[in-house]
């Protein structure tokens, strides 16, 4: 989608112009930011972003100072008498988008909507917030004065009004007073002429990212209006347009490195809070616990929200995507993560209701990939839905429309619906390699597994014994003899198998991978009443990837020679990628109510080095 588009507009006068540019420092392109009020914590939703650097003014020059006309792009006015030439040219420029507080509170939530934010004040005072917000600069080059009755007018077209605001100073003399003069209920704006060469500044901010109604470019235009006659409407002669691109949601892979990983406090995760201290501390990012009050019992926090960031040429924050799934945590977005320089978005249906695929869990996003000569340089989003043939579970159409609209990172869907929760994160994962390739996808692999037991039955180690210090609520004797003559077991790991393979073969299309590209991590599943899978031991696909740090599921393996073969098999296979593999235990908190390490933490990363401006969808 193209970030800098123009359009001229010229009266066939000749001398001075009236111009309108977006830009910010300098012409490298401008960003637009909602902001907070009143000097409360300042948070952000979606953005609007600058003109592309480099990219020329696309007018031409003509003798007399006119703009070179383009068929569709310039309008001739006609000679009333009015000597003077307008010269009317525009470019556009992404905008950063922001989640913020209404002035004199922090905002509430706004009844159910496909997206939430809190309106801007119509006043602003702080000069510092419009340093983040895109500037938008008319210029004039004309004389001292209009004749009688011509205006000039800034509009904006109600499909765009709810998608940004725009700010001028009011009274500069008495203060830095900006008043909102375009967006919401403002669609136009008499703009007080100058005279002579002047600028006008103009601060556009960013209300809502793209989404399923909504491309992300944002029209404002500027015009000259000429009188007729008493009582005959104003009529334009000249019209000039600037176009804003709304600055995506860009998700971030396992591969950037980690800047603070969250995890909830609960009563019974006090010893795997403690593990997640030793290894953030030896990761060398930040941890962040939050406490009870906050999520009112919902300990999966991977489940509720999906940390992100956006970006524009001068500036990039985090935004936290807050997923439609409410099952106690809906506060934590907002009382623990929301401030300055830290957006929030929440996607919320009307019609439809959430359902376990709604969770975050099932959103995951690959490593950058090229696949048939197309660069993926932000990799590629992957959502869990059900089988094709099949009527079974899918994400929310609102959460997956707003995924596609981004673009930047085109989304693949797999088949996830075979197990209970239904999650993506379940088998599929991304650590990072120092090789050329860069990182390895990890799947999730009955087979695997069948295959090291076997070995170890050959070997004589059949009666292994599995579970030995597990503290879940089964505590049978499991050994490796067992796994293996239990025909049901191996039956339904069988089924798990092929659903896992049909997503494999998805994977190494979509994502441009090779064999040597995977590697399979062993891993046993049962089938519930319902037909669903679910983890027959801790699943160590479901890990925390910090840097080269893994913290692993702990999977209670069979013990033979004094060590769990299922972790001897894990460290042989990431520790010659430079990994170093920790495992943890989350048994009493985590896996006993169908969930993994990963799945109650979150973890906030660096932004690519790659600038979205650049990569063609």
């Amino acid at each position: 989608m193209p970030t800098h588009w123009s359009r001229a507009g010229h009266g066939g006068r000749r001398g001075e112009g009236l111009r309108l540019q977006g830009w910010h420092g300098a012409g490298r392109g401008c960003s637009a930011q909602v902001r907070g009020a009143r000097g409360e914590a300042r948070g952000w939703q979606p953005g609007i972003h600058p003109p592309v650097p480099g990219k020329p003014n696309p007018r031409g020059a003509r003798p007399g100072g006119a703009p070179r006309p383009r068929p569709g792009h310039a309008r001739e006015g006609r000679d009333k008498g009015w000597e003077k030439g307008i010269r009317v040219t525009a470019h556009g420029a992404p905008a950063l988008v922001c989640q913020h507080a209404r002035a004199g509170g922090e905002g509430r939530r706004s009844k159910p909507q496909e997206e939430t934010w809190r309106a801007p004040p119509d006043l602003l005072r702080f000069p510092p917030d419009l340093l983040d917000m895109a500037q938008m600069v008319l210029r004039t080059e004309g004389p001292q004065r209009l004749p009688r009755g011509y205006e000039i007018v800034l509009s904006i077209s109600v499909s765009d009004a709810d998608k940004v605001g725009v700010f001028h100073v009011q009274n500069p003399f008495f203060g830095q007073r900006y008043v909102q003069v375009l967006g919401r209920r403002k669609l136009f704006h008499a703009v007080p002429y100058p005279g002579g060469a002047a600028e006008l500044h103009f601060f556009v901010e960013g209300l809502r990212f793209p989404d399923e109604t909504f491309s992300g470019l944002v029209s404002i235009h500027v015009s000259l209006l000429e009188p007729l006659t008493e009582g005959i409407p104003h009529s334009p002669i000249f019209t000039d347009t600037v176009v804003f691109r709304v600055a995506p949601w860009i998700m971030t892979p396992n591969t950037l490195a980690p800047v603070n990983l969250l995890v909830f406090s609960m009563k019974d995760n006090y010893l795997f809070t403690k593990e997640i201290q030793s290894l953030v501390a030896k990761a060398g990012c930040k941890l962040k616990v939050c406490f009870g009050y906050i999520n009112r019992g919902d300990r999966w926090m991977q489940d509720e929200i999906k940390l992100g960031y956006t970006q524009a040429p001068h500036k990039s924050f985090p935004v936290v995507l807050d997923s439609p799934r409410e099952r106690g945590m809906e506060q934590l977005p907002v009382k623990e993560l929301l401030g300055p320089d830290f957006g929030y978005v929440h996607k919320e249906p009307l019609f439809e209701a959430a359902a376990s695929l709604d969770s975050f869990g099932n959103v995951e996003v690959s490593p950058p990939v090229s696949v048939a000569g197309k660069e993926y340089p932000l990799g590629r989003i992957l959502i869990g839905s059900s089988f094709p043939a099949s009527v079974g579970r899918r994400m929310t159409r609102l959460v997956r429309d707003f995924l596609y609209a981004q673009r930047v990172q085109a989304p693949v869907e797999l088949y996830s619906d075979w197990l209970a929760v239904g999650n993506v994160n379940e088998f599929v994962n991304f650590v990072p390699s120092s090789d050329k390739k860069r990182f390895r996808m990890l799947l999730a692999s009955p087979a695997a597994c069948y295959r090291l037991f076997r070995e170890k039955q050959k070997e004589g180690q059949g009666e292994a014994t599995m579970f030995k210090g597990y503290s879940g609520t089964d505590t049978k004797r499991m050994t490796i003899n067992k796994v293996l003559s239990n025909d049901v077991l191996a039956q339904q790991n069988q089924y798990v198998q092929r659903c896992i393979d049909w997503n494999r073969d998805i994977l190494k299309k979509e994502l441009g991978l090779l064999e040597e590209d995977i590697i399979d991590l062993p891993a046993l599943f049962k089938l519930d009443k319902q037909g669903k899978a679910v983890p027959y031991f801790p699943n160590t696909v479901t890990m925390i990837v910090l840097g080269r740090d893994l913290g692993i599921p702990k999977p209670f393996g069979p013990v033979a020679g004094g060590e769990c073969c299922l972790e001897r098999r894990i460290r042989a296979l990431l520790e010659p990628l430079g990994l170093c593999c920790r495992f943890l235990e989350d048994v009493s908190s985590y896996h006993g109510s169908l969930g993994e390490v990963r799945c109650g933490t979150n973890v906030q990363r660096r932004p690519f080095a790659f600038q979205w401006w650049h990569f063609t969808p």
